[in-house]
């Protein structure tokens, strides 16, 4: 079998294994962030943080939810990590942003973040910190979830169907599960552009 054949045999593996419900869960949660008043912050780090960026912007153009990624504005990101340090960087961009229990957290993530493993521990930092505010968290990741999946009130956990296409697929994944979410009846407010084409 071919490497291109085997890898969209793991995709179509992953989706038939994905839970609907969770994503309705998560549809009813974003949609009540919007009806509150709440901002939506996601988060990400390395090919998450090109994800959450796309994400900010549909969130915002197609859903009418107030969205923002730190990883936006590079010059506060760096200026945080080296004053204060890479652990600190999201949860202190956070507190200037003022969360509180009217926003939501969303985590795009591989691993989603573990202090024993030093993987994201700034992911961990700012889930802390939303817990502690009681925002609303939720998450796409892959693996087991990590810290994001455990303390999350909606975590997708990207299936692992192959060991060594871990990252590939939950970084893609957490596009799909995004676009399905904005799409989504409940939450989308706008038309995209090629769709109202007629």
């Amino acid at each position: 079998m071919s490497y291109s054949k085997e890898h969209f045999r793991e995709a179509a593996e992953i989706i038939s294994k994905l839970d609907p419900a969770h994503c309705e869960k998560a549809v009813k949660l974003l949609a009540a962030v919007r009806a509150r008043g709440g901002r939506l912050f996601i988060l990400g780090v390395g090919g998450s943080a090109a994800n959450a960026s796309h994400a900010v912007n549909d969130f915002r153009t197609l859903a009418g939810l107030e969205s923002y990624a730190p990883t936006d504005n590079v010059a506060e990101l760096t200026a945080r990590t080296n004053d204060d340090g890479w652990i600190s960087v999201f949860a202190e961009w956070l507190k200037g942003s003022r969360l509180n229990e009217k926003d939501a957290v969303l985590v795009l993530s591989v691993g989603g973040g573990s202090l024993e493993k030093n993987v994201s521990p700034n992911l961990v930092s700012a889930l802390e910190l939303a817990k502690e505010r009681g925002s609303a968290i939720l998450g796409i990741v892959g693996r087991d979830g990590g810290y994001t999946g455990l303390v999350a009130d909606v975590a997708i956990v990207i299936p692992t169907v192959n060991p060594e296409n871990v990252t590939p697929h939950a970084e893609a994944f957490q596009a799909v599960v995004w676009h399905l979410w904005i799409s989504h009846p409940s939450l989308k407010v706008a038309e995209t552009k090629w769709e109202s084409i007629k």
